[in-house]
């Protein structure tokens, strides 16, 4: 697999590890049925019900409407709505939602209110998850100026910003603009928050990364090493943000050829990914998929193979067969099963998602995966 794909799919994995999270209200409820509903879809939702999450979700806006449809709980709903379409792939769909809840709050608070920044950069990660990059820049741009503004040059907020704006700026090889960004993202959250606190070992993963986009791997491997030691201070050994430094590490070894200490490293973030979130969590595919690469960069096929069976099992039953990841996982499963030389079973794989693909050509308005950019099984 690509280094880009490799490096990047953390994003896409965090990103729907936060739609796990309980949903909040931002807006101060008076309606303890509104809320009632919105915290049984968070509960419907870490359970994998995502049809009634979203029955839930909609039952709790047609209760807020009741209150106008400009109401601040209506945007925050539509926020949360939003969220759990974009999880589930539904991006036409979430992005239309999105868009409603920054027009609210931006009607209710005013277009430079720093709550607005949450709506601007939802949105943004929604265009860069698509590839949109042009429409991601103008909508991450306009968060920093806020958060500038708003908190000054050297607050955390604004550090978050700033790794956003970067993370655009690698994703389209402008390595030279992002690496400014994330160093001084780095530099602000370091003096404002000790050297120590688990928000730079964001920052620093995010550097590494783009070090490892540019081949600089001597130079991203000290980062993702301290980055590691930081959050196994701050968390402990066993918590899913360490096994996300190990993979990020493990991936790394893998381009150095290092397979034995990247092997390691894979099963030890899987281990700690099936004990704290289950055998079929959405991150747990990806530290399989991560665990077969290394097998299959050494054409230990047979090893492969059942790790890449259960990646397609957790994506279905968790998301159908619509979602992207999953069709993406079917091609993955496909390019194995060539490569064992079982070609019958492969051109059965590919012609199973050429015509998942070929239904959202045709009806994209219900469809998860038209989204051409859908990431790939990490």
């Amino acid at each position: 697999m690509p280094i880009r794909q490799q490096l990047r799919m953390l994003v896409a994995v965090l990103a729907l590890l936060a739609g796990v999270l309980p949903w909040s209200l931002r807006a101060q409820s008076d309606s303890s049925l509104i809320d009632q509903y919105n915290q049984a879809a968070s509960a419907a939702y870490r359970q994998g019900n995502f049809g009634e999450a979203e029955r839930l979700l909609r039952a709790a806006l047609e209760e807020a409407e009741k209150s106008g449809t400009e109401d601040a709980r209506v945007a925050a709903l539509l926020h949360n709505l939003a969220e759990l379409n974009r999880n589930l792939g539904k991006l036409d769909e979430a992005e239309g939602l999105y868009r409603r809840a920054l027009e609210i709050d931006e009607k209710n608070l005013g277009s430079e209110h720093p709550d607005v920044v949450a709506d601007l950069n939802s949105l943004a990660d929604l265009y860069l998850a698509q590839g949109i990059n042009s429409q991601a820049e103008p909508l991450y741009r306009r968060a920093v100026a806020i958060l500038e503004k708003t908190y000054g040059p050297d607050d955390p907020k604004l550090a978050d910003g700033l790794n956003k704006l970067a993370g655009l700026y690698d994703a389209q090889d402008k390595y030279d603009e992002a690496e400014p960004l994330f160093e001084r993202s780095l530099a602000i959250v370091k003096k404002a928050l000790g050297p120590d606190h688990p928000t730079v070992a964001i920052t620093l993963g995010n550097l590494a990364v783009l070090y490892g986009h540019e081949g600089k791997y001597a130079e991203a491997e000290p980062l993702l090493q301290q980055s590691l030691a930081i959050r196994e201070k701050a968390y402990g050994p066993e918590h899913p943000a360490v096994a996300a430094s190990l993979s990020n590490l493990a991936v790394l070894y893998g381009f150095e050829g290092k397979y034995a200490e990247a092997e390691t490293l894979f099963q030890r973030s899987l281990a700690i990914r099936e004990k704290a979130l289950g055998p079929e969590h959405p991150a747990v595919a990806a530290s399989l998929g991560n665990l077969a690469d290394v097998y299959l960069s050494q054409q230990e096929y047979a090893k492969a193979e059942p790790l890449l069976k259960r990646v397609l099992m957790i994506w279905e039953n968790m998301f159908g067969e619509n979602h992207p990841n999953f069709v993406a996982a079917l091609d993955n499963y496909a390019g194995l099963l060539r490569k064992m030389g079982r070609n019958d079973e492969a051109a059965a794989m590919e012609a199973r998602a050429q015509a998942i693909r070929d239904r959202q050509t045709l009806d994209p308005s219900g469809d998860p995966s038209a989204n051409p950019h859908g990431s790939p099984v990490q």
